[in-house]
């Protein structure tokens, strides 16, 4: 198997499962505080349009990186 496809596929899977976090968290269906705070951190409460695009994004971003690490796996 190949290294680059297979880090490639793991990426892609951690992008893909924290823009879903984002997109949850942005329309309000899941309220987690902040986990790691240096300045003055406050939960996201309630919906928000910034965080529903960042994480379709993201979302977007790791399904691409993940298919294109499977595509090298089956070559």
């Amino acid at each position: 198997m190949n290294t680059k496809a297979t880090l490639l596929t793991i990426f892609g899977t951690i992008v893909a499962l924290l823009g879903t976090l984002w997109v949850v968290q942005g329309l309000g269906i899941v309220q987690i505080g902040p986990l790691l705070c240096v300045a003055d951190c406050e939960p996201i409460t309630g919906r928000s349009v910034q965080w529903t695009v960042i994480g379709t994004i993201a979302l977007f971003v790791g399904i691409v990186t993940v298919r294109a690490g499977l595509r090298r796996v089956n070559r």
